[in-house]
């Protein structure tokens, strides 16, 4: 069994910046694949950050450059680092990790970007 649980959300004014965590437990290894997405009120989960088997980074083209992903196997952390939030980055953001063939899944943290 794995668990994650993400930590750090909170209400930020807009140019602001917050770092989530993902702190997972279980069976996990450092190759797996892990990522950051959100959902906002009305609309679909979205891929916002995820580093791949070997590490390498994809971002969603509405964060990059302002977001960035990164991991610490040490701590089996994955963090978040969010900068010049904007009001469209509100949502509940979720840690996801495959783990063999299962996807494992975050409660969610809520991240609210406003003035």
């Amino acid at each position: 069994q794995v668990q994650l649980v993400e930590s750090g959300g909170g209400l930020v004014q807009p140019g602001g910046s917050l770092r989530l965590s993902c702190a997972a437990s279980g069976m996990i290894s450092s190759t797996d694949p892990v990522g950051w997405y959100r959902q906002a009120p009305g609309k679909q989960r979205e891929l916002v950050a995820r580093l791949t088997t070997y590490g390498n980074p994809n971002y969603a083209d509405s964060v990059k450059g302002r977001f960035t992903i990164s991991r610490d196997d040490a701590k089996n952390t994955v963090y978040l680092q969010m900068n010049s939030l904007k009001p469209e980055d509100t949502a509940v953001y979720y840690c996801g990790r495959r783990v063999g063939v299962r996807e494992y899944w975050g409660q969610g943290t809520q991240v609210t970007v406003s003035s």
